[in-house]
């Protein structure tokens, strides 16, 4: 990949995906809430009538509320400020990466689509092999490739020459990361192909 930061930055824009949207969503959720709150402590402060509630009846109702709601429905509650706690953590600190990989080029940011990937080692397993369309599935994922040869009957097929193809064809892209390759050759022959 190239060394230039601009590339670098392209690169990690189009392989990790925005967290913008969790935030505005969050963000505004609280604004709303925190305005609403000092709109709150300004009425009341003027000695006004109160949007909902003023601070005095909403820190009552605060000591008022375990005695009034049943244990069930506080734990509940407790349950799903915990649940939604836990997935606000989950989208700030998840990686976030979209199913794409960066080629190895000096002149220019390259971005491909995993399903590419796969079709091409696919492709190229299929041609060493011999085999026809469909004798061959990949399925790239994060850090493996797995390669599903269906052999043609009476054509046995040795796993070790369809991995050092497959490494080949990976190898020829230039991952920034290493993958590790998979092949599982299928019991079930093709008929007459």
């Amino acid at each position: 990949m190239s060394k230039d930061p601009a590339v670098r930055r392209l690169v990690r824009r189009e392989t990790h995906s925005s967290r913008a949207v969790p935030s505005i969503v969050a963000a505004s959720i609280l604004l709303v809430a925190f305005l609403w709150l000092t709109l709150e402590f300004i009425l009341w402060l003027l000695k006004d009538q109160p949007l909902l509630a003023s601070p005095a009846q909403l820190f009552r109702w605060l000591l008022e509320l375990p005695r009034t709601t049943i244990p069930l429905g506080m734990t509940g509650a407790g349950a799903g400020l915990v649940l939604l706690g836990l997935v606000l953590l989950g989208l700030a600190l998840g990686k976030g990466r979209k199913r794409r990989r960066a080629f190895g080029s000096d002149r220019a940011a390259v971005v491909v689509d995993d399903e590419v990937v796969a079709a091409a080692v696919s492709g190229k397993v299929r041609l060493a092999a011999g085999l026809s369309p469909g004798q061959a599935t990949t399925t790239v994922s994060a850090r493996s490739v797995l390669i599903r040869v269906r052999p043609t009957s009476g054509h046995p097929l040795v796993g070790e020459d369809i991995r050092a193809v497959a490494d080949s064809e990976l190898a020829s892209y230039g991952l920034g990361r290493k993958v590790m390759t998979n092949v599982q050759i299928l019991h079930e022959g093709a008929v007459g192909q």
